[in-house]
């Protein structure tokens, strides 16, 4: 039976989470020097497009219409045939567009994700049939299989409240595959890539933070108790991280900076992404503050050490990030607070659970690294995937898009 409280609740979520491709634009656009801002920006603007035409044509269909072999749906909604006003498969008091519209907007964000990593160097059209390829490939499959009906990982007992594998591992282990087909960007030894607008940074940092409340409270699907929880969880997981990186910062360069406590309120966020539904409160204060050390070691250290130019650094943040919070729900877990958890974490005495998180990480690297190295195969039969050294050099915005953030810019950078 719809509830209309229910339902007007789920449409102010995802219109919550529709806004956080933009606030996407302005955190990564901030980080940019200014000659690629535009690009940049422009970057994740498209998939709002792009994403949301695949999604009603076929992506919703390909999720959760129906089931093959656990992996991924069939063609039987394509067009949103037969979803209608009345409750669905996977809601039973919101009506089924309610939910086709709620899981649009994640098929908006998580392809805008990648983008991070290839700034600067990466032919716009390429990234374009890029992204269209890679819906396709891995983040149908993946939405299907972690929340589909008789998908394949929520078979095998694992959980994702609202996206650790289908958004957040899928898209940064992808962004870092890509980094390194692309190679690095021009001058990138030097390290001379410091943000052009700090302002911008925390224009979008806040704004995710807002949207995350529609993108984790959302995913209950009702406006209860559980959505209450996954609020919580989600603000606390978010302060915490902060504060952590804060910490690192104070303790390694003596003083805070603006960019790092930004960067650590994001890292909470998607730490807690896959167990805001399933975890005590009191372990968002854990996954939090751990989650800060745990990405500065990925982006100040392996980064280094392997040389790869993960430019803004998709994966050191949503992909090592979405794996520490897909084990961390392995570990907090608890199916008192939601019984979709078929049994408890590793700190209540039960390994079932870690056991198939874990699993369920590993599943989701492969595919997102098969899944990567087709599409730009694909791709680089059709247009080359990097631009030229002198397009690099000008900048993206003027010879990607024939368009200038700053008019007065002089090209100092």
């Amino acid at each position: 039976m719809i509830d209309s409280g229910n339902t007007a609740f789920i449409i102010i979520c995802a219109a919550l989470v529709f806004l956080m491709t933009p606030a996407l634009a302005f955190f990564y656009g901030g980080l940019v020097r200014r000659k690629n801002v535009i690009n940049t920006m422009m970057s994740s603007l498209f998939i709002m497009g792009l994403a949301s035409v695949l999604w009603v044509a076929v992506g919703y269909s390909l999720s959760f219409g129906g089931n093959t072999a656990g992996v991924i749906g069939t063609f039987q909604n394509v067009f949103l045939n037969g979803i209608g006003w009345e409750p669905g498969t996977y809601a039973d008091s919101i009506p089924a567009q309610v939910f086709v519209i709620f899981q649009m907007m994640f098929a908006i964000i998580t392809p805008a994700l990648i983008t991070g990593s290839v700034v600067g160097r990466m032919n716009f059209k390429a990234l374009f049939l890029f992204i269209l390829l890679w819906s396709f490939v891995v983040y149908y499959p993946m939405a299907h299989m972690v929340w589909g009906e008789g998908g394949f990982l929520a078979e095998i007992g694992s959980i994702d409240f609202a996206g650790g594998n289908v958004v957040h591992i899928s898209s940064g282990v992808s962004a870092l595959v890509l980094s390194i087909l692309l190679g690095k960007r021009r001058g990138a030894e030097q390290g001379n890539f410091l943000p052009h607008n700090i302002p911008f940074v925390i224009l979008g940092a806040c704004l995710l933070w807002f949207g995350w409340f529609g993108f984790n409270a959302g995913s209950a699907l009702a406006a209860d108790g559980l959505a209450a929880h996954a609020f919580l969880t989600t603000n606390t997981s978010a302060a915490s991280a902060m504060l952590s990186w804060m910490l690192i910062d104070i303790l390694r360069e003596g003083r805070p900076s603006v960019v790092g406590a930004c960067t650590g309120m994001v890292l909470g966020l998607v730490a807690i992404t896959p167990g805001a539904g399933f975890v005590p409160l009191w372990s968002a204060f854990l996954i939090g503050a751990l989650v800060s050390p745990i990405c500065y070691f990925a982006v100040s250290v392996i980064k280094v050490k392997f040389g790869y130019d993960d430019a803004l650094d998709a994966f050191g943040c949503h992909g090592v990030g979405g794996i520490w919070g897909g084990i961390a729900t392995g570990i907090f877990a608890q199916s008192s607070i939601n019984p979709v958890a078929q049994w408890n974490g590793l700190a209540f005495g039960d390994v079932k659970l870690f056991l198939a998180q874990v699993i369920s990480i590993v599943i989701t690297i492969v595919i997102a690294i098969v899944g990567t190295l087709i599409c730009a195969g694909i791709v680089k039969l059709i247009v080359p995937l990097r631009v030229t050294e002198r397009e690099e050099r000008v900048g993206m915005d003027e010879t990607a898009h024939g368009e200038r953030a700053y008019p007065t810019f002089t090209g100092l950078d």
